[in-house]
């Protein structure tokens, strides 16, 4: 028996049953994903506009106020310049780079789990072409079968038309089973993608807005520190005696 006549045996075999049976497995876990991340982005949802307009007034009046309202905001933006109010105070750099490395990590939050979308709806059509392959290997043992066969059998050849009907609509429900499960997994993992697109564009603007006011006016809202407070007690009593050490030396070298 060489490889071919091996493979063949076990292709026909296991039949292209257990690849459908697959593909039911991958779509369950891609609709559980698809909805999953459905709910994520739902909670993230804000009026961006109306939240652009309270961050331009909230920052006319103090970083405390725009921080009091990106943190009523469950959305992504709103967590992405709320780093950069953090460290208004050291300056309009240091808030742009906070602001980065926020986007960052949103960014991965965001794209969590869409790689199984994205490659289950590049291979699964894939997977149904190799259960379609292995009923059109099924298809053609059983004609070969028939052509064994003895012409004075006429059951054995009458039985050859329904195996081979049978493995090729086999083959055909593989691949109808493959686009099924790939299509909503490329449809929900565009639309997610567009989704984080619209997201980082917005957070990028609402960012610019942010460093707009820190570049306009270095000292908003308090960015330089506040001068220390003067000592009390012995430690502010310290210099009036110097003080006076110094007067009364004065008038003894007068």
């Amino acid at each position: 028996m060489n490889l071919v006549e091996w493979l063949q045996r076990i292709m026909v075999g296991f039949g292209a049953a257990w690849v459908m049976w697959l593909m039911i497995v991958l779509s369950v876990v891609s609709v559980a994903i698809i909805l999953e991340r459905a709910w994520f982005f739902w909670s993230l949802r804000d009026d961006l506009a109306v939240l652009a307009r309270d961050l331009r007034t909230s920052l006319d009046d103090s970083i405390e106020a725009a921080r009091r309202r990106m943190d009523a905001s469950p959305s992504a933006e709103a967590a992405v310049v709320s780093a950069g109010l953090a460290v208004a105070h050291q300056g309009p750099d240091a808030a742009e780079e906070a602001m980065a490395g926020a986007a960052a990590l949103q960014r991965m939050k965001l794209e969590r789990r869409l790689a199984y979308l994205g490659t289950l709806g590049n291979n699964a059509p894939f997977i149904g072409l190799f259960g379609t392959v292995i009923g059109v290997v099924g298809a053609f043992d059983a004609l070969g079968q028939a052509a064994k066969a003895p012409v004075a059998q006429a059951a054995s050849q009458s039985m050859a038309p329904q195996a081979v009907m049978s493995s090729i609509a086999e083959a055909l429900v593989a691949t109808a089973v493959g686009l099924a499960v790939a299509i909503p997994a490329v449809a929900a993992n565009n639309f997610f993608q567009r989704m984080i697109k619209s997201t980082l564009a917005n957070t990028e603007a609402l960012t610019r807005v942010l460093l707009a006011h820190l570049k306009i006016d270095p000292a908003f809202a308090g960015a330089a520190p506040a001068a220390a407070p003067e000592p009390r007690g012995k430690a502010a009593r310290a210099p009036r005696q110097d003080e006076s050490k110094k007067s009364g030396a004065g008038e003894e070298e007068r």
